[in-house]
């Protein structure tokens, strides 16, 4: 692990500067991960992490802005890792991108569950990675929609099975359909020009849902829609996205 000192701004006065803490079990994969982020423009690493209980320490001493997450990790899993992470953190909370080996994990399910704005395969292209760190550290969620869908089938067809489904009662009917339409993929303009509303309006009705129900990012928003039937798989058509919350 290694330890995060002082970190002056190197890349020039006024320049927007991201902040990414590398998470991974691998060392060569760690290293090499760091490496490409630190040549990035805009992307500064601010600390590496070998396991999730590291990296909950690193995260609270180095604030950084993007968590780059490895799911299988020994000592604590990046699942468990993001939720004490997000749960912990102080001010705004750092954005998590999950690194996974495969598309349809049970892990990549449960870390969007538990907060993280997205994920990639780890045999994502470079320029792909770094696109994607600027994404969700921008407040985007990083889900293609294919994978959604094979997520969305997988586990959000539990209540068939018993699963208590989430509680929506505390929504007002308009909350309700904004949720809905978040839970399709559309971004925040789109909603309000289907409700024909301003995009400041939809913010707010996003917001006060997801402080009504206790949730922290827009991909867990997804989520939750899918959990509560208010969207079915069969009618998931584009990637959630572009979502300024």
């Amino acid at each position: 692990m290694r330890r995060v000192g002082s970190r002056p701004d190197s890349r020039g006065e006024g320049l927007s500067v991201t902040d990414v803490l590398v998470v991974d079990d691998q060392v060569l994969i760690r290293a090499g991960l760091a490496a490409l982020v630190a040549a990035a423009d805009g992307l500064r690493v601010v600390g590496e992490a070998g396991n999730g209980e590291e990296a909950v320490s690193v995260a609270a001493a180095a604030r950084p802005d993007v968590v780059l997450m490895d799911v299988r990790m020994p000592v604590l899993d990046g699942v468990a890792a993001t939720r004490r992470i997000r749960a912990a953190a102080r001010g705004q909370s750092p954005r998590v991108l999950v690194l996974t080996t495969f598309d349809l994990d049970e892990y990549v399910y449960s870390a969007l569950r538990a907060g993280a704005s997205g994920f990639l395969l780890k045999d994502t292209p470079p320029e792909r990675l770094i696109s994607g760190i600027r994404v969700v550290a921008a407040g985007d969620v990083l889900v293609g929609p294919t994978v959604v869908r094979r997520l969305v089938e997988a586990y959000a067809t539990r209540a068939e099975i018993g699963s208590e489904l989430p509680d929506l009662s505390a929504l007002t009917a308009r909350e309700v359909d904004v949720l809905r339409l978040v839970g399709r993929g559309l971004t925040n303009d789109d909603i309000a020009a289907r409700l024909v509303v301003s995009t400041a309006t939809v913010k707010t009705h996003l917001n006060r849902t997801m402080t009504k129900l206790d949730l922290c990012s827009r991909a867990q928003a997804v989520v939750v829609a899918y959990e509560a039937g208010l969207v079915t798989p069969a009618r998931y058509a584009t990637a959630p996205s572009a979502g300024d919350v």
